[in-house]
């Protein structure tokens, strides 16, 4: 697969050039883009998938919903609708898609709206009758139309986006030059161990720009897994024999974490936001228990049995200087 995808470099050439040249007509205003008045964070990456967004929106909603009035904007990733869409609880991942679903099920204070484009969805979300003071867009790095006050830009420890090439031969949404719009990078994904000089080898990799922050993030699993009337401890699955389903871009971190407890189950992994078809849905009925991620469980809670379908959700957890990350967003947020 990887020669093959080496085959493809002349094509990754030509779509770098056309995303730098792209760039360069937004660096130097000759395509527009739209600010606000009120502050806008983006949350993405240079490549396709697997960084983490869905946690770090969470972990942001969580730091600023005590003190503002704060909204999540997505395209709605996958939906059957289109336009804009504020969510009000009783939505479904099909009309809206996955992730918003879960930001809205886990914050029903939050305003959580869904627009393919960004502009109007901002326009929108300030029209409400209670508007916000903050926005957060959720996998909006390249979306150069709305001009965000402040970009957080994700990679994954395993793949660094200065190891990778653009499409399609590699991952890259844009060159890796791009990475110079971010105010921060965190390093998603690493391992919980990882020392300080390895933190230190990775920042010299990357090469951040002056006064351009780095940061080191983990995967925090719950020790409980959900579902709409139950909970358990994650190690009570010692003594059962269960289905692990995955719809997610890179799930063997999950994997990796649920062997290491030793637990015993069949992994079926679809594709990144998956939507499940009638036949899939009916295999998945015949399991005796399954255990999903939190994104794919709001496709799956209204189609699988309750008492037999669990969710293990995962957090954002910094592995040094969180203190520092959330006083940086939280000084823009104030400024603005």
């Amino acid at each position: 697969m990887a020669s093959a995808r080496k085959l493809l470099f002349p094509f990754s050439i030509l779509y770098g050039s056309i995303m730098h040249v792209r760039n360069k007509l937004y660096d130097k205003n000759l395509l527009s883009s739209r600010e606000f008045e009120i502050p806008v964070i983006a949350v993405g990456n240079l490549s396709v998938g697997g960084t983490g967004k869905s946690p770090m929106v969470e972990y942001l909603v969580n730091l600023l919903r005590q003190d503002h009035k704060v909204a999540t904007l997505s395209r709605g990733y996958k939906r059957k609708s289109s336009g804009y869409i504020l969510l009000n609880g009783q939505d479904t991942a099909i009309e809206v898609g996955d992730e918003p679903l879960q930001f809205k099920s886990k914050f029903p204070d939050v305003l959580v709206a869904v627009d393919e484009n960004r502009s109007n969805g901002i326009e929108k979300l300030l029209e409400e009758m209670q508007p916000p003071d903050v926005v957060i867009l959720d996998d909006a790095y390249q979306h150069r139309k709305v001009k965000a006050g402040f970009y957080i830009l994700l990679t994954s420890y395993t793949n660094l986006y200065k190891n990778d090439l653009v499409l399609p031969a590699g991952n890259l949404r844009e060159p890796a030059a791009g990475a110079k719009r971010a105010n921060i990078i965190v390093v998603t994904k690493c391992p919980e161990d990882l020392g300080a000089a390895e933190q230190e080898e990775i920042r010299k990799k990357l090469k951040p720009k002056a006064g351009q922050e780095v940061f080191f993030s983990s995967i925090a699993y719950s020790k409980e897994i959900y579902s709409r009337n139950r909970t358990l401890e994650l190690k009570a699955l010692q003594k059962e024999e269960f289905t692990l389903v995955t719809g997610i871009a890179k799930p063997q971190p999950l994997v990796d974490h649920l062997e290491s407890l030793g637990l015993n189950f069949t992994h079926k992994a679809f594709s990144d936001h998956h939507n499940f078809t009638e036949e899939e849905i009916k295999a998945l009925q015949h399991e005796e228990l399954i255990l999903t991620t939190e994104k794919d469980y709001m496709r799956l809670k209204n189609e699988i049995s309750r008492e037999k379908i669990f969710y293990l959700p995962i957090r954002t957890r910094f592995l040094s200087a969180g203190a520092e990350f959330e006083s940086q967003v939280k000084n823009f947020v104030q400024k603005k």
